[in-house]
Formats: structure tokens, sequence, C-alpha cells
């Protein structure tokens, strides 16, 4: 028996944070219905948060999906956050992550865990009242 599980799609902004060796990766996961949508609301996250080192995303519109590490070794950011959106199983969906320097190297493994450990702390902070 082959069931499709029901997307379900953000229906407001929810926040995540994680912490890690002084850094501090603040998530925000929200719906979205365009591209064009996905670049103004990244770009007034990077003018929100000037100061941050790096502002990283991924998004699932349907089949229309996009990783993006701004800066950080390839496939660290990107891809980790696009997993917990496949993960939650959401659509018209994009989680956004900013990341703030605290001055010590995570290294690749640890990049990976704190992108994916702070988009999960946002969807899961967002399931509850998205699956109203």
């Amino acid at each position: 028996m082959n069931q499709q599980l029901t997307k379900i799609t953000p229906t407001s902004i929810a926040e995540g944070c994680y912490k890690e060796k002084g850094s501090k990766f603040l998530a925000y996961a929200m719906p979205i219905s365009s591209k064009e949508e996905v670049k103004e609301i990244v770009n007034r996250y990077k003018k929100e948060h000037h100061k941050a080192k790096h502002v990283c995303f991924a998004y699932r519109i349907g089949n229309d999906i996009r990783a993006n590490d701004n800066g950080e070794p390839s496939g660290t950011a990107g891809r980790p956050i696009l997993r917990q959106i496949d993960a939650a199983n959401l659509d018209n969906a994009l989680v956004v992550v900013v990341r703030y320097f605290g001055g010590t190297l995570l290294g690749t493994g640890g990049l990976i865990n704190a992108y994916k450990t702070a988009s999960q702390d946002a969807i899961q902070n967002g399931l509850t009242s998205w699956n109203k």
C-alpha cells in the first residue's frame, strides 16, 4: 500500500535557534508562493541581520527546490536545511538560517549539524500551529 503523505504548508513564520562554540544560528520557517517572494524575503533578512556572517536558505514550491550556502562550504548549509523541509513534508515553504560567527570554526560536520538543528527547531516550533 503506497500512501501519499499530505504536504504541510506553513501558515505563519516560526522561529528556531541553535548555538555552538559562540556562533548563533537563527532560523525562520515560513510560507512562500514564488521565487520572487523568496528573493524579497532573503534580502529582507540580509538587511535586518546586516552584521551576520551568512544568511543561508532552502525552499520547496512543488518540484521547484533550491538550497543556498551563502558562502559556507558547499553542501554544509542549504542542503541540510532542505533535508529538514523534506523530512517535515513541507511544501510552499522557505527556511532561512542566519549565522552570527562566534570566532571558532565548526568544521564541515559542525556546520551541517548546526544548520540542520536550527532548521529543525524552527520547523518543529511551527508544526504545532501549522497542523491545526
